[in-house]
């Protein structure tokens, strides 16, 4: 059944598990600073919120932002957000590019 995944390279291999835990980990921070949100927990900060996005936890985020309906109300959380995918966005096309001149 993963007989693909032991045939990539281990680069690939190393980024695929890399990013499936670090979206674990976003997606479980946010609802985590969700619960703290209602009592008097101490708070996730939302630099590190922003930075897990920025790392490549951007699909976990916005799911995590829709799931547990967290911090769909504030603007200016969500502006730094879809600066951040806009971002990865144009990194990856840009990445896509030169490997393909390469």
């Amino acid at each position: 059944m993963m007989n693909w995944f032991w045939e990539l390279s281990t680069l690939l291999q190393i980024l695929i598990v890399y990013f499936i835990l670090l979206n674990f980990i976003t997606f479980f921070a946010y609802g985590l600073d969700k619960m703290k949100s209602r009592g008097d927990g101490k708070r996730t900060p939302e630099k590190t919120l922003w930075l897990l996005t920025l790392l490549g936890g951007s699909p976990a985020a916005l799911l995590a932002m829709h799931y547990f309906r967290h911090k769909t109300k504030k603007t200016s959380f969500q502006a730094i957000i879809i600066i951040i995918i806009a971002v990865q966005i144009t990194a990856g096309i840009s990445l896509y590019n030169f490997l393909q001149t390469q």
